[in-house]
């Protein structure tokens, strides 16, 4: 079985093609050049060393995160764009189990640390347990996930080591960062693996890459994303501004149809397509708001008018800005809207045994008439119908 490995979760970029039991080419470059600088050109100079025709390789192993967010970006880009021309399947590699099979049958702890800033560290445990024996002497080491990949604090990560009273070896590119906190508060033996094993290599990704094929575990590469762990520092600078910003609420427009589908496939089993939301949107009688906070899309209202009411039939607000006055901004939208087109009533239903929707839209004025047996499906409920007057 053939494999192409790409690791760029680190400083480290690293591309091998690796073969069984072979490995075939490994070129790895840890220096500071963005990634998208050398990653395709550095599998493009192995391709001509060694012939390769890419048609022939079985799958596409990736180190998936976590790690550098850009450098998984590029890497996971990388990945799937091959995947897709090739026509092959990708094996997602934990970047932290990558870096600990760096050190093949070691019998004590290993402890892979990437550092992820603010004295935490991206880091697992591992180990290697004899395996079984194949009665010539042969004994082949089995890799055993004692915990798996997580975010941590470095103080954090000393006490759990240390409560395992086992010796450790430490490698990665955390090692430098940490080095004088983990003689600090280390109480058990440890080691620091020395500079051939103990960084990110695209042929260790390549080798688990063909254990995991093995075992089924691959997919597509539509279906690859890297797994960040946590949220980038961009996205916990968003999510702070979208808590602080004002919700501010408008009459939806067909631009906001595939966000606004998206919202509600997030939010609803049977949720509407971006064309079943268009059609809604294109009814004469129709009454459609979306709401943002900072910009982005994070709530809609559908609703329709008849006579001298309107009825909503969807609404919803995305669940990270839940509490943030972003449903009574709709509601209270949806009155003004109300008002100016004379109507005087706004009705709803909703599920019998929804009740923090009912506390919120007894909240914004909405009161109870009665109940519509077995009016909702998968699971079956009874529908509470609500109404609200507005004050025109």
């Amino acid at each position: 079985m053939k494999i192409l490995g790409l690791d760029s979760s680190g400083i480290v970029a690293s591309v091998a093609v690796v073969e069984d039991d072979i490995l075939v080419a490994e070129y790895t470059v840890n220096y500071k050049k963005t990634h998208s600088q050398t990653l395709l050109p550095m599998l493009d100079e192995i391709a001509k060393m060694t012939e390769l025709d890419l048609n022939t390789i079985d799958a596409i192993a990736v180190a998936a995160g976590p790690g550098s967010f850009t450098g998984l970006r590029i890497g996971s880009a990388t990945a799937k764009g091959l995947g897709l021309a090739l026509k092959k399947p990708l094996v997602a590699v934990p970047t932290v189990e990558g870096l600990a099979y760096n050190l093949y049958d070691t019998q004590g702890l290993i402890c892979p640390i990437m550092d992820a800033r603010r004295k935490q560290v991206y880091t697992g445990l591992y180990t290697f347990v004899k395996g079984k024996n194949s009665g010539k002497g042969l004994e082949e080491p089995e890799f055993q996930v004692m915990e798996k990949q997580m975010a941590l604090p470095v103080e954090e990560l000393i006490q759990k080591l240390n409560s395992y009273g086992r010796p450790v070896v430490f490698l990665g590119d955390g090692v430098p960062v940490y080095e004088e906190m983990i003689e600090a508060g280390m109480e058990v033996p440890y080691s620091f693996a020395p500079a051939y094993m103990n960084r990110q290599r695209a042929a260790v990704v390549g080798s688990l890459g063909i254990c995991y094929y093995r075992e089924g575990k691959f997919e597509t590469a539509a279906e690859h994303k890297p797994d960040y762990l946590r949220i980038s520092q961009a996205e916990r600078e968003r999510a702070e501004k979208e808590k602080n910003a004002k919700p501010e609420v408008r009459v939806m427009t067909i631009e906001d149809g595939a966000a606004v589908a998206e919202m509600e496939h997030q939010s609803f089993s049977d949720a509407w397509s971006e064309k079943a939301v268009l059609e809604t949107l294109r009814q004469p009688t129709a009454l459609c708001l979306v709401a943002e906070k900072a910009g982005r899309r994070v709530g809609y209202l559908l609703a329709y008018q008849a006579a001298d009411e309107i009825e909503i039939a969807r609404v919803a607000v995305v669940e990270e800005v839940k509490r943030q006055g972003v449903g009574t901004a709709l509601m209270k939208k949806l009155q003004e809207e109300g008002t100016q087109r004379k109507a005087g009533k706004i009705l709803l239903d909703v599920r019998e045994k929804n009740y923090t929707a009912q506390a919120f839209y007894e909240k914004t004025g909405f009161k109870k008439d009665g109940v519509r047996k077995s009016f909702y499906t998968e699971p079956e409920e009874d529908a509470v119908l609500m109404s609200m007057k507005i004050s025109g």
